[in-house]
């Protein structure tokens, strides 16, 4: 488990974009073996400018605008990474990962195995994810569970720049493939104070935001924001909540969400992603596996619906917001 990271002398207020440009500024400047590459990353520093006046810092040799063709970009990385670069690739828009699934889920998580550790597969793979910017059709997925189903793949969802920042060094520094998805919805929607210059984030462990008895709010990525809003809410009718912000989906910090429930005897999973098959389903069931003794109500879960992410009038529906949260937790302290 790790705690929120605390404000410091040496915060400087960040949006969430500004601090994965940071990031990445940094990573480039402490290694010369990162490099990046994707779509308009370079002269136009990305559709959401998160690699802006890299190409300029840094040279085209390390920021690579490449041709549309997200398998090829997948398969770069991966033959890059195997031959002891760090590449950092971009894809404009989570719902164009599809036609790279071949190179990230049949080589980049299985090089290690198949080599028998003779070879490694440090790369990141960053993709924009999730609704609420009113995009078009295929730019507003959430698809974190099929790459944190797959063995050899880690999967992160950053929910504030802090975040953000700390996770994407310890992502480029990790010797395994990291899949990066950012919530574009909380891309500029405030900045907070991120310490620069501080140590990278663990990965592989949850962050708790706020502690609580009554009940555990379990969320990750854009859904933290209601969660954290959820939170207030009960709180100003006496009830506290305890947030975790899961983080790292793949592997999964199962320590930290049981040792909260085990305490609290209540849970509720909060993820944009449709219900079916999604994360909820797999915390669920280890909470049910390792505290079953402890819960005091069955676990909720409040989620996107099983159904294409409508079009933008129809969003505020099927996003999870603050009202569906807190009747979630309600429901659990009914019992």
């Amino acid at each position: 488990m790790a705690e929120l990271q605390t404000h410091s002398a040496h915060a400087v207020p960040m949006n969430l974009l500004e601090a994965v440009n940071r990031a990445l500024a940094r990573a480039m400047a402490e290694d010369d073996s990162v490099v990046l590459l994707g779509e308009d990353i370079g002269t136009n520093g990305g559709v959401f400018r998160a690699t802006e006046g890299l190409k300029q810092q840094f040279g085209f040799r390390r920021v690579m605008d490449t041709p549309l063709a997200e398998n090829l970009i997948a398969g770069l990385a991966v033959g890059m990474a195997s031959q002891g670069l760090k590449p950092v690739a971009e894809i404009q828009f989570m719902g164009f990962i599809y036609a790279a699934l071949e190179q990230i889920l049949s080589h980049a998580a299985r090089l290690r195995n198949r080599t028998r550790g003779r070879l490694s597969c440090p790369l990141v793979i960053r993709a924009p994810y999730g609704g609420g910017i009113h995009a078009p059709e295929h730019h507003s997925e959430s698809t974190e569970a099929l790459f944190a189903h797959i063995p050899g793949l880690r999967v992160v969802m950053p929910s504030s720049p802090a975040r953000a920042h700390g996770l994407l060094l310890a992502a480029i520094q990790c010797p395994d493939p990291v899949i990066f998805l950012e919530p574009k919805r909380l891309y500029r929607l405030k900045r907070l104070p991120v310490v620069a210059d501080g140590d990278p984030l663990p990965l592989d462990t949850c962050f708790t935001l706020r502690t609580g008895d009554d009940l555990t709010l379990i969320s990750w990525g854009a859904a933290i924001h209601e969660t954290l809003g959820a939170a207030d809410q009960l709180a100003a009718e006496g009830i506290n909540a305890e947030v975790i912000d899961v983080a790292c989906l793949n592997p999964l910090d199962r320590d930290t969400l049981v040792a909260s429930v085990s305490r609290t005897g209540r849970a509720v999973i909060v993820h944009e992603a449709p219900g079916h098959g999604g994360m909820g389903a797999e915390i669920a069931a280890t909470l049910a596996n390792q505290a079953l003794l402890h819960l005091r109500a069955p676990v909720e879960r409040v989620t996107g619906y099983d159904c294409p992410m409508p079009y933008f009038q129809l969003e505020p529906h099927y996003l999870p917001d603050e009202e569906r949260i807190v009747a979630a937790a309600k429901r659990t302290l009914a019992y």
